[in-house]
């Protein structure tokens, strides 16, 4: 579904508007036949009472002739009439809460479908690394996580309205009878007067709570820290909770406080101003229905129906449990997706029209006078970079911590733009082509490459989904990248979820995590992708654990155009090209043989790691060898 088209705003009206509008929206994907029974049951369970009012009004009148030796005849059917509305009504209102779930479910799948869709494709990377884009997405997904009501809360709450609203109007219908349409007029206007009234502080109450994202994602952060598994060892061993529990508190107190002070400033005045309206046309109200009442112009039945009915209206402008808070917070999360919505196909459109090209052609990548900088005033990460990437060689790129090895994998792989210059694939500028084309032909490993807590066979197959069903495929992809024997020893092989927090499932070591990523990788590669990309990922496993997986990598992907990103420089000395970045740009390229004995940049570092490495070595011996 399209975004919503912005709706002029300018004061309370144009919010009112928009709010309705939004509901429309959302209440478009309820199957028609649930929304009209749940529009029907709420109309129902609103008029219930009105229906009551009647019969308990026409039992009340018929009391004294009663009494007065009429007998309970004379009462007629008003008592069953009375208590028949009032047990239809128990019956009916635990249906409004059923359906109301209905009616959450069917929403809000469709607004999670469309989040995901935004937040996994349709937003770039660099917009999901702003701050006030990742405010925007922690109130949209907040609902979701079930912190704050969702849009389909919002769907549900409007729908619960219909039966304060029947109800109002035949309760106001019922004074008008009684009294004259002036006094049925006053009692609905004042009604809604305080009704409007109060929504609009609500609305205030609600932009207040919205422009303090920002502290509410940082206390979300430290709940979901203080409550997670992730922290515990660390928490535990640094003895930080303490600690944590009064920066907990802080920020509490910072999201709070000021969220506090606003609800007294917003919502007392009105309040005040609002139960002076009311007591205004209430007690005009009941002055009428005493004067008809002492006067005789009002019999007892009409006294009766008037007093009942007129408590409804009086009643209507407090605070509605099934929908005030659910249609604020809930259309404020709807709106969130609408705002990311907005970007995503700001983007798309600026997208759409750079891409000229409809197929990805074969050739040589090449980088082309690229520079790079974050946006805000980050500093500049590659300045003027030229690099060319061969056809079925594999080059290494190396560098110390911010030479901008990072961001040239992000480059290549479209998750950022170049501030300035391009990068070409066969001669064509990528920024022409189709991203969602280009990514086909790509397989990565990134450095913090996911650990998914889900079977192996789904961790290698989302490698390429189309062959999650086929076992002889993700065999031979774990075959490839050293992880077959990994796989055929967990308890259920293919079947075993990774992840020792489920039944029957296990965990794996760094090193058979590596396997795995890397299997997952050549499934894509297998299946058509023509270009694979290491970012580090094996930063955390030692020298030679490091070694030995780059020469399984090399010898595996012979012939496969593949980048692979190093910190280690012996790890990838058997490369077909090693190239040195240094400043943004290109310092030494050539094999290790050629950069050795060049004597530069590369051999020295090569050196010191080396040094390092056998200092290392000789410590471990001294110590009583490899443990």
């Amino acid at each position: 579904m399209p975004p919503a088209p912005p709706v002029p705003a300018a004061g309370p009206l144009g919010r009112r508007l928009r709010r309705w509008a939004d509901f429309a929206r959302l209440l478009r994907h309820v199957r028609p036949g649930l929304l009209a029974t749940a529009l029907l049951l709420h109309t129902a369970v609103g008029l219930l009472p009105i229906v009551f009012i009647a019969w308990t009004s026409r039992l009340i009148a018929r009391v004294p002739a009663a009494l007065d030796g009429g007998g309970w005849a004379v009462l007629g059917l008003a008592p069953l009439l009375a208590v028949a509305a009032f047990v239809v009504q128990q019956l009916l209102t635990p249906f409004q809460s059923a359906l109301g779930e209905l009616i959450v479910r069917q929403v809000d799948g469709v607004c999670i479908a469309r989040l995901m869709d935004c937040a996994l494709t349709g937003l770039p990377i660099a917009d999901l690394e702003r701050q006030d884009v990742l405010d925007v997405l922690s109130d949209a997904r907040g609902g979701f996580e079930r912190a704050t009501p969702t849009p389909g809360d919002a769907a549900a709450g409007a729908v619960a309205l219909t039966a304060r609203y029947a109800q109002l109007l035949g309760a106001s219908v019922m004074v008008g009878l009684v009294l004259g349409p002036a006094a049925g007029a006053l009692v609905a206007g004042t009604a809604l007067v305080i009704r409007f009234g109060q929504r609009g502080s609500l609305d205030r109450f609600g932009a207040l709570r919205t422009s303090l994202a920002g502290r509410r994602r940082r206390l979300a952060y430290l709940r979901r820290t203080a409550g997670g598994l992730g922290m515990a060892k660390e928490i535990r061993m640094l003895g930080l909770l303490p600690w944590l529990r009064e920066r907990h508190s802080a920020e509490a107190r910072g999201y709070l406080d000021p969220l506090w002070a606003g609800r007294r400033r917003l919502l007392f005045g009105p309040f005040v101003g609002l139960a002076a309206v009311g007591l205004l046309g209430g007690g005009t109200t009941l002055l009428l229905i005493g004067r008809g009442g002492t006067d005789g112009t009002l019999s007892l039945l009409q006294v009766s129906v008037a007093l009942q009915a007129v408590l409804i209206p009086l009643r209507f402008g407090v605070y509605f449990p099934e929908s005030d808070v659910q249609t604020r917070d809930g259309l404020a999360a709807f709106e969130a997706i609408g705002r990311l919505e907005e970007r995503a196909a700001a983007h798309r459109a600026a997208g759409e029209a750079a891409t000229t090209a409809t197929a990805v052609p074969d050739g040589a990548i090449r980088f082309e006078n690229v520079s790079f900088r974050y946006p805000e005033g980050g500093r500049t990460i590659l300045d003027g970079l030229d690099l060319e990437l061969a056809p079925g060689r594999s080059t290494a790129v190396v560098g110390l911590n911010g030479a901008g090895k990072t961001t040239l994998v992000k480059l290549l792989a479209r998750l950022h733009e170049p501030t300035s210059g391009r990068v070409t694939v066969g001669g064509t500028d990528l920024a022409t082509l189709p991203a969602a084309a280009w990514h086909r032909r790509i397989a990565v490993i990134f450095q913090d490459f996911t650990r998914y807590q889900l079977t192996a066979a789904e961790n290698i197959g989302i490698g390429r989904p189309e062959l999650l069903a086929d076992p002889e495929a993700l065999l031979a992809a774990a075959g490839r990248a050293g992880a077959r024997e990994i796989v055929e020893g967990l308890p259920r092989g293919l079947e075993t979820v990774l992840s020792a927090q489920y039944e029957d499932g296990t965990d794996l070591s760094g090193g058979q995590w590596q396997r795995i990523a890397l299997a997952r990788a050549l499934l894509s590669v297998g299946a058509g992708a023509s270009l694979l990309i290491l970012d580090e990922p094996t930063a955390q496993l030692d020298v030679r654990a490091e070694a030995a997986f780059f020469d399984r990598f090399l010898d595996t992907t012979r012939g496969v155009t593949s980048v692979i990103i190093a910190h280690r420089f012996s790890s990838v000395r058997r490369a077909d090209r090693i190239v040195v970045l240094a400043d943004g740009r290109v310092a030494e390229s050539g094999t290790h043989d050629e950069l050795m004995a060049l004597d530069g940049r590369y051999a020295e570092l090569f050196r010191i790691q080396a040094e390092r490495f056998t200092e290392q070595e000789d410590l471990t011996m001294t110590a009583g060898g490899p443990r």
